[in-house]
Formats: structure tokens, C-alpha cells, sequence
């Protein structure tokens, strides 16, 4: 009896030690214990660093976590990804949602001062800023070979990264796990659910405990897309409406790939009216918005960013809105190959940015080592948005990941700021409601402190629409309260 009793001693040891101290296992080395400009306590704990997906060819992404303000232990855990196709997800930790707001230096001697953001999204939920794929942001390979990518590749590789982030910080597997994004991510959010959902159908370990997905302003269709730019002008008073009536004639309500010449014709009118515009917020000026697209080029060195700025919300704006045309509606895509905005820049006008702030604090060697992040010739200067990458859109039209995703009982959100021409609203309500899943919660408009804050439309099997009223392209960095408020409700499973 005794023998028996040591022996369930030892096990109940063993497994006390494998499940309550290897589960409280971040990794101490990763820690964040101060941020230059930042003199005050965090109000939750910040980890940085690299997970190497590949080993033989030398893949490092690089992350930066936020731990949740209010309880991380039960909290919903979010992985964060910009877009671009090359775009750093410290856009939206510098720009939109992060724990920190940014005070620009006033003179030479003075340094950037951060501020706590009183709306950051770890405020309800842990954060993963992740910069993917490799070679882009702090992200690297030693093979450049990898800089050679594409939708299913980034899907994949990024996948893995959960994994192995999830074996390093095992205390957060039973959190429910969210994947967001913006832009360009309305491809990585859906290729990546998909992955993540095929893995926990494989059993693969550790196992995620995925509930669903946001997507702000995101590339989803071609058609669709393409087909948002004329009935948004349109409807924003931007065009006449006999000029629109003449569009939708000639070109039969196919604007992003025909060939008749006379559509075509019609489509160049509708180009010079909305010329000069920001893409990115047609409420906002442009910065360089009356020089042509040469002379912006040769003004403004790279990196060019698939960005925008200037007025928002936010306490502490720093960057300015500057002037660019809209993609993805007829940018040169060819067998696939989607251009990154580095490498459109002789191709269409620049959708250039004043991205000075997130630039010189990333690239500052004393912000470089208290994040972790190595610098030298394989990283080199961090750019908001990489030349390094050559990328293939291989992953088709994204409502049929929609669709799998949210017929499988994966909630999904898709919002989108109205003012935004560069991914209009048009084309994001149009598709889900392509879908065809039935109406259970008819268009409304939905509050924020009080005031209408935008509409939405709920369909069944948790997929819902959502405009913010007055936002642009990336709506937490136009309308930060309200981007909380509709995050805040969604991971908690509420109405917005």
C-alpha cells in the first residue's frame, strides 16, 4: 500500500511540475523591462524577440507582445498583421492600437517621448504583433531565398510561428485565440485561419483554441474589389452622376479589367475627378497633393509605404496624410505577381507616407536592444513597408475561405472605415452579402459613447458587416474610442 501511494506521489509530481511551473513558462529573456522615451511602470508585461521557423535556412519572425491590462490569464489572445504585401505590423502598433502613443522630439537634442494609449486593444485582450513574412520589418532570412513568397507560402510559415510561439508561452493555450489584421491582411487572415483550422483538424499540437477573426478594410476579391471604386465615388459625390451613368454603360459594371477601349476611356474621366484625392480618407488634404506622381518620386526616397496619415483622433497624431492613387483597383498584377509599393512606385502614382516617428524609433540602436531585435546587414534599417520581398498572390479570391471559416462556426467581422477609396466599403459589403447566408440582425446603425458610430448588418453563422462612420483605411488610428468599443464587444461575444 505504500509502495502504491509513493508511486502516485511521483506522478502527481510529475505531473504539477509539467503542468503548473512548465506552464508559466514565457521566457524570461524575452521580457521587456524598459522602452527608451518611456519613463513610467508598464501596465502589463511586454515580451519581444524572434521565433525561428526554419532552422536550415536561417527564417527568424520577429514579435512583439502585449499582455492584456485586465485579466491575461483569461483574456482573448490576438495576433495583429498589417498588410502591403510587405507592410511591418508596427504600423499598427506605432500608428493605431498599441499600448503607446508617440510624442514627436521638438528639436534635435530632444527624443521621442511615449505616452500610454488610453485605447489600446490590450486594454480587453494580449496582443502579438507579428511582422511577416520574412523580410519584412525585424523579420529575416538567411536564405534569400525565402524573400520569395507568396499568400500560401505566408499562411504557412506564420502558422508555424503560432505553434512554436505557443510552446514558448503555454500559459495562454486555453485563452480564446483571434487572428485581426488590415488591408492586404484581408488575404493573411483568412489563409491563415485556414491553416490554423486544418491543423486543429489534424490534431496537430499544441492545439489553438481559434474562436475567430477580424479584417479591417481588407483585400478580399478581384471582382468585387475592383468593382468598389465607382459606386463609392458615386455615391461620395465624387463624380457626376452623368459621368457615372456613362461608366456603368460602357463598361457594363465591369471596372477593374475591361478591355473595351471605350470603358476604358470613361474609367480615365473618373481617374482625373477623383486625382489629387486622399486615397486613404477623401475627408482629409494631402501632403503633395497638388505635385504631379514624377515629381512626388523623385522628392521622397524609400521606403514608400502602403500607408497614409494625417488627421485622426488620437491625442498625439505624427505623421501627415500624403497623396496616392488607389490599389488594388488596376494596379499591374501580372501571372500573380503582386507588386509591393516599392515596386510600383514607376508604375502608378505613390502612395507615399511621413512615417519619420515609427522610423527613427525602430532604428534607433537603444530601442533595437530593448526590444531584442538584432540589427546588422540581415536586418537592416526597419521601413514600414519592404522592397526586400517579391510576392505572389497564389491564394485566389477569399470568399471561399469566408465562407469554410464561417460555415465551420468561426465568427468573423468585417469592417471597414467609410472614407476609405483605397479599399472601399462598397466592395466589403457587397461580397459578404454575396455569400448568401441569411440576415439576422438587419442594417442598423450601432452607438459609440453614445453617438451613431457606424452601421452594420448581422448574417448567420457569426459573419457581420461593419462601416465606421467618418474613418479611413485603418480605422483605430482615425477613430480609436470607436475601433475599441466594436473590438471590445466582438471578442467578447456582445452585439455591437
Amino acid at each position: 500500500m505504500a509502495k502504491t501511494s509513493l508511486i502516485f506521489y511521483h506522478l502527481w509530481v510529475f505531473y504539477f511540475f509539467n503542468h503548473v511551473f512548465l506552464s508559466q513558462s514565457s521566457p524570461e529573456t524575452a521580457l521587456i523591462t524598459q522602452l527608451p522615451g518611456f519613463s513610467d511602470s508598464f501596465p502589463s508585461k511586454h515580451y519581444s524577440g524572434y521565433v525561428t521557423i526554419d532552422e536550415s535556412h536561417g527564417k527568424n519572425l520577429f514579435y512583439y507582445f502585449v499582455e492584456s491590462e485586465g485579466n491575461p490569464s483569461e483574456d482573448p489572445v490576438v495576433l495583429w498583421l498589417n498588410g502591403g504585401p510587405g507592410c511591418s505590423s508596427f504600423d499598427g502598433f506605432v500608428y493605431e492600437h498599441g499600448p503607446f502613443n508617440f510624442e514627436a522630439a521638438t528639436t534635435k537634442e530632444t527624443v521621442l517621448k511615449l505616452h500610454l494609449n488610453p485605447y489600446s486593444w490590450s486594454k480587453v485582450s494580449s496582443v502579438i504583433y507579428l511582422d511577416s513574412p520574412a523580410g519584412v520589418g525585424l523579420s529575416y532570412s538567411k536564405n534569400e531565398t525565402d524573400y520569395i513568397t507568396g499568400d500560401k507560402k505566408t499562411a504557412s510559415d506564420t502558422h508555424t510561428f503560432l505553434l512554436k510561439w505557443f510552446e514558448l508561452y503555454p500559459e495562454f493555450l486555453d485563452n480564446p485565440f483571434f487572428i485581426s489584421g488590415e488591408s492586404y491582411a484581408g488575404v493573411y487572415v483568412p489563409t491563415l485561419a485556414y491553416e490554423v483550422v486544418k491543423g486543429i483538424d489534424a490534431g496537430v499540437k499544441p492545439v489553438l483554441n481559434f474562436k475567430g477573426y477580424l479584417v479591417g478594410n481588407g483585400v478580399t476579391d478581384p471582382e468585387f474589389d475592383g468593382n468598389a471604386l465607382v459606386p463609392f465615388a458615386h455615391g461620395m459625390g465624387l463624380i457626376s452622376d452623368e459621368l457615372f451613368e456613362e461608366v456603368q454603360k460602357e463598361c457594363n459594371g465591369n471596372y477593374y479589367n475591361s478591355e473595351r477601349e471605350t470603358c476604358n476611356s470613361k474609367l480615365a474621366e473618373v481617374d482625373e475627378d477623383i486625382d489629387g484625392l486622399n486615397i486613404y480618407d477623401i475627408l482629409e488634404p494631402c501632403y503633395h497633393g497638388t505635385e504631379s506622381s514624377e515629381n512626388m518620386a523623385a522628392h521622397l526616397m524609400l521606403p514608400s509605404s502602403f500607408r497614409k496619415l494625417g488627421e485622426t483622433n488620437r491625442p498625439l497624431p505624427v505623421r501627415k496624410r500624403m497623396f496616392g492613387r488607389a490599389w488594388p483597383f488596376r494596379a499591374p498584377v501580372r501571372d500573380g505577381i503582386v507588386p509591393t509599393w516599392p515596386q510600383l512606385l514607376n508604375s502608378v502614382s505613390v502612395p507615399c507616407t511621413d512615417d519619420e516617428i515609427a522610423t527613427l524609433w525602430l532604428n534607433s540602436p537603444a530601442v533595437r536592444q530593448a526590444i531584442h531585435a538584432e540589427e546588422g546587414s540581415l536586418v537592416g534599417d526597419w521601413q514600414l513597408c519592404s522592397d526586400n520581398i517579391f510576392f505572389k498572390h497564389d491564394a485566389g479570391s477569399m470568399i471561399k475561405y469566408h465562407k469554410n471559416l464561417t460555415a465551420r462556426g468561426y465568427r468573423a467581422l468585417i469592417f471597414s472605415g467609410d472614407h476609405d477609396m483605397c479599399v472601399p466599403f462598397t466592395g466589403s459589403e457587397a461580397w459578404t452579402r454575396s455569400i448568401g447566408y441569411k440576415v439576422v440582425d438587419k442594417w442598423r446603425p450601432w452607438t459609440s459613447n453614445g453617438q451613431v458610430a457606424g452601421y452594420t448588418q448581422g448574417y448567420e453563422n457569426g459573419l457581420t458587416f461593419l462601416t465606421i462612420k467618418g474613418a479611413g483605411h485603418t480605422v483605430p488610428e482615425y477613430k480609436p474610442l470607436e475601433a475599441l468599443d466594436f473590438y471590445s464587444r466582438f471578442l467578447a461575444g456582445k452585439p455591437i
